[in-house]
C-alpha cells in the first residue's frame, strides 16, 4: 500500500466495500507466516478485538451490523511474531439461533423475527450480543455490550465463561457501557478504568464507575439528568466527565408494535441544541447543561482541562446516522450523506458557554491518541479517514494530527482497502524516545482484492514510510468496532 497525499484520486466501488461485511462463521487458531516486512521485535503483547462476526443467521440477512453476534480476535506478538486466534462470544442467543438455524431475536437496530409484525409484536426480549467493545482489565477478559451485563472470557482461549456481574457491583438486568476511558493517573496518581451505565427515560440516569488496576470499583456516582440519553462514549479530564446528550427522541409504539427495532424509533431533533453534560468526579458538585448547536456524536477524541475551561475534541454528525426503513445499509450512498468530522468545542464553565471549530473536515472516526494523554493536553491525535479529504466515503486511510504545527500525515489502503479503528501502542519503557507519538500503531483492514484482512502495523511517529509489517491472514474478519492492547502475552502457552 502507498502513502497517498491529500489531493489524490478517490478510489473505491461500493462493491469491493460491501465484500468487508460478509459473515465469518469459521474460528482459527495459526501463526501468522504470510508477512509483508517484519514485526518489530520490541512489540509484545496482545490486541483484542470485537465486532459482529455473522451478519446472517444461517443465511438469513440481518438488518443492521450493530445486531450481529460478537466475534472476538486476538493477536499476540512476541519475538517479531504473531499469532490469531477468534471465537464467537458464546451469548444464550448466539447458542440458541445456532441450534434452532434461524433469527429468535429482535435487534435493537431493526433485525425483527420471522413471521411479520405479529411475530414480534410486544416482545420485548433483548438479545445480549456482546459485539462492541472487548478489555482486559483486573485479570478479567470481558466483552462488552453497552445494553447488558459484560460477558467474560478466557485471556488466553477466548472461551466464554459466562455473565459477569463485577463481583456483584452489577443488579440483575443492569447494563455497562461499551466504551469505557483508562485514566494514566492525572488526578490521582494511579491508573482507573472509568466506565458507566445509562437507563435512559424522560429523565435519564447516568452512573460512572472508576475501577484500580486489581479491577475493584473505587468510586462511583449517579446523576439524574432531565430528557432521554442516548449514550455511547464520553470523555473525562481530572476532575470531570463529558458526556453529549444527543438531540433524540424516542417513540416506542413502533417497537412495541412489532413495526421496528428500539433505534430505528430514535428521531434527530435539529430544532434543538446538543446539551454538553459536565459531571464534577469527586461528587458534590452541581451537573452542568451546557448548550451548543445540534449535532450528533458517537465517539470523542479526548478532553482537557484548560485553566477554568474546559476542552473536548469530538467526531460530530449532523444528525443521527440510521438505516432507512426502504434501505438496506450496504447500499448506502456514501456520497449523499454529509461526512462525520473532528470538530473541537471549548466550555466556558463560568458563562455557560460553548465555542466551536471544526478542526479537520476529512470524513473520519474511531480516533485514538497516546494512552499517557488521556484527559490531559495533547499534541497528536490518530483516527481512521476517508480517502479523499472532502465528502463522505468508506474508512480507507488513517489520519495523523499535529494539533500544535496544524501538520497532517495520512496512510491509505486505497484502492481496495478498508481500515478499522486503531490502536496505539506505546513503545516500551527502556528503548522509547519519550516523544508523545513513539509507539506503534495496529489496525486491521479489509482486502476487497483478496478478499481477506490484513493486520497492519504503521510507525506512529511517521506515517509517511508507510507500513512496517502487514500481516496477511488466511481469511477475512468482518468489519469491527472497538478494540484494545494489553502488553501481557495472552497467545497459547509455550
Amino acid at each position: 500500500m502507498q502513502t497517498l497525499s491529500a489531493n489524490s484520486a478517490p478510489a473505491y466501488t461500493l462493491k469491493d466495500w460491501q465484500g468487508g461485511y460478509r459473515s465469518q462463521p469459521q474460528e482459527f487458531d495459526y501463526w501468522i507466516e504470510d508477512i509483508e516486512g517484519a514485526i518489530p521485535p520490541e512489540l509484545s503483547g496482545t490486541l483484542f478485538r470485537n465486532g459482529p462476526g455473522l451478519l446472517d443467521v444461517k443465511g438469513e440477512a440481518i438488518r443492521h451490523p450493530f445486531d450481529g453476534d460478537g466475534m472476538i480476535c486476538a493477536i499476540a506478538f512476541a519475538g517479531g511474531r504473531a499469532y490469531f486466534r477468534n471465537r464467537f462470544v458464546r451469548t444464550a442467543g448466539y447458542v440458541a439461533e445456532q441450534a434452532a438455524g434461524k433469527i429468535l431475536y429482535r435487534g435493537v437496530f431493526g433485525t425483527q423475527k420471522p413471521g411479520g409484525w405479529l411475530a414480534n409484536v410486544l416482545d420485548l426480549k433483548l438479545k445480549n450480543i456482546a459485539n462492541t467493545h472487548v478489555i482486559y482489565w483486573g485479570g478479567k477478559l470481558l466483552a462488552l455490550w453497552e445494553a447488558a451485563h459484560p460477558h467474560r472470557l478466557h485471556p488466553q482461549t477466548l472461551e466464554t465463561l459466562g455473565l459477569d456481574n463485577l463481583d456483584g457491583l452489577l443488579a440483575s438486568g443492569a447494563s455497562f457501557a461499551a466504551h469505557p476511558r483508562i485514566d494514566p493517573g492525572g488526578s490521582h496518581g494511579d491508573t482507573r478504568l472509568v466506565n458507566f451505565a445509562v437507563k435512559a427515560g424522560p429523565t435519564s440516569e447516568i452512573t460512572v464507575y472508576e475501577f484500580d488496576l486489581a479491577g475493584q470499583v473505587v468510586t462511583q456516582q449517579t446523576q439524574s439528568i432531565p430528557g432521554f440519553a442516548f449514550l455511547h462514549d464520553f470523555a473525562l479530564t481530572p476532575n470531570y466527565y463529558l458526556f453529549f446528550q444527543n438531540p433524540v427522541a424516542f417513540n416506542p409504539l413502533p417497537y412495541l408494535l412489532g413495526l421496528r427495532g428500539a433505534a430505528e424509533c430514535i428521531k434527530f431533533q435539529a430544532q434543538q441544541p446538543t446539551r454538553i453534560l459536565v459531571i464534577p468526579r469527586r461528587g458534590g458538585g452541581a451537573v452542568q447543561r451546557l448548550a451548543t448547536d445540534p449535532c450528533f456524536v458517537f465517539h470523542h477524541a479526548n478532553a482537557f482541562e484548560q485553566g477554568e475551561n474546559l476542552v473536548v475534541d469530538s467526531v460530530c454528525y449532523q444528525s443521527f446516522p440510521q438505516v432507512q426503513p426502504n434501505q438496506t445499509y450496504l447500499d448506502v450512498k456514501f456520497a449523499e450523506l454529509p461526512p462525520s468530522q473532528l470538530w473541537r468545542f471549548d466550555l466556558n464553565l463560568a458563562t455557560q458557554s460553548v465555542q466551536r471549530q471544526c478542526l479537520d473536515q476529512r470524513s473520519c472516526e474511531f480516533p485514538t491518541l497516546p494512552p499517557t494523554q488521556v484527559g490531559q493536553p495533547y499534541r497528536y491525535l490518530y483516527i481512521a479517514a476517508a480517502h479523499d479529504p472532502q465528502g463522505n466515503a468508506p474508512l480507507q486511510a488513517i489520519l495523523k494530527l499535529d494539533l500544535a504545527s496544524g501538520d497532517r500525515q495520512i496512510w491509505s489502503a486505497a484502492p481496495r482497502g478498508f481500515v478499522g479503528e486503531p490502536v496505539f501502542v506505546p513503545r516500551p519503557p527502556g528503548i522509547s524516545n519519550g516523544k508523545e507519538d513513539d509507539g506503534w500503531l495496529l489496525t486491521l483492514i479489509y482486502d476487497a482484492a483478496h478478499h481477506r484482512s490484513d493486520l497492519v502495523i504503521l510507525d506512529a511517529q511517521d506515517l509517511t514510510q508507510g507500513a512496517i509489517a502487514r500481516l496477511h491472514l488466511k481469511h477475512h474478519v468482518p468489519y469491527g468496532l472497538h478494540g484494545s492492547f494489553t502488553p501481557e502475552w495472552l497467545g497459547p502457552e509455550p
